[in-house]
């Protein structure tokens, strides 16, 4: 695949994660991108695997998820604006074609017991159960800056993104970088996204910017207010570990959900560590209103 291809439709879906309530049609991307719009259709599903129409279509039905289940305060409306619906009933329809369920019986079935997509991974189902008893430390609520990153992107949350750290890794051996300072985005929510679907972006903090770009790409990970959570463990107990903040601190915290992506800033990284052991702090994004 073309580096150059990959690198403008990178810029692309950072652009969309910035802000998903705002216009975001194909023209206008085409525009960003540089690209025709015809040859920006075929360019981005050649490249992503789906339609810019039905990423950002998943990508804002994933956040409205979290925000129907875990932002009781706000009404359906105005999650349907947050997420870029002028109208509460197409955002209505298109939630029910997503997850089979309408806004308000989404907000009623109960997460705690519903079944989880993660769950059918043997090791993060074990993981499941031994963060199940542990209590979570008390949260530090911090304004962060922007921080400049090299990424490659990632689709699954399993042991595959290895490979994307494997390729980030050589990246900064070539260029003589730092590969101390890891973050890793998770875009998606495994609890209600199959795992082979869940979008991962592995992350080096630089401190200038690249001097070319293709498979490797730059960019911002964005700042402002975030809830951090200190965790430690082995590989499959991560994504319980941020269920069970989403379910059980998040509802009750008074905060609100953000829609840029939540991250995890690694003093160890369980894909590059020989025993799958991870130390890390997880920045959850918030708000007040």
């Amino acid at each position: 695949m073309n580096p150059h291809h990959i690198s403008r439709i990178n810029d692309i879906l950072f652009y969309i994660h910035k802000d998903i309530s705002r216009e975001l049609s194909a023209k206008a991307l085409a525009e960003v991108a540089a690209y025709s719009e015809q040859h920006f259709h075929r360019v981005f599903k050649r490249t992503v695997g789906e339609s810019i129409h039905q990423y950002i279509r998943r990508t804002r039905m994933e956040y409205a998820a979290n925000q129907l289940m875990f932002d009781p305060t706000s009404s359906v409306s105005e999650i349907a604006n947050n997420c870029g619906f002028s109208s509460a009933s197409s955002f209505s329809r298109a939630f029910k074609a997503t997850f089979h369920l309408y806004p308000g019986q989404w907000r009623q079935h109960d997460m705690e017991v519903a079944e989880k997509p993660y769950l059918k991974d043997p090791e993060i189902a074990a993981g499941y159960q031994r963060v199940a008893t542990c209590p979570l430390q008390p949260a530090k609520i911090l304004d962060v800056p922007g921080r400049m990153a090299a990424y490659v992107r990632h689709t699954g949350y399993n042991r595959s993104i290895r490979h994307a750290w494997l390729v980030l890794q050589a990246w900064a051996d070539s260029e003589g970088r730092d590969f101390s300072t890891q973050f890793g985005l998770h875009h998606s929510n495994p609890a209600w996204v199959a795992l082979d679907k869940c979008r991962y972006v592995a992350c080096l903090e630089i401190d200038r910017p690249l001097s070319f770009r293709g498979v490797v790409n730059q960019m911002m990970i964005p700042g402002g207010l975030h809830a951090v959570f200190h965790l430690q463990g082995v590989y499959g107990d991560l994504l319980p570990y941020i269920s069970l903040i989403m379910e059980q601190w998040l509802p009750t915290s008074g905060f609100k959900l953000r829609s840029t992506p939540a991250y995890v800033h690694y003093q160890q990284n369980h894909f590059l560590h020989p025993e799958e052991q991870f130390e890390l702090d997880f920045y959850l994004p918030v708000k007040f209103f």
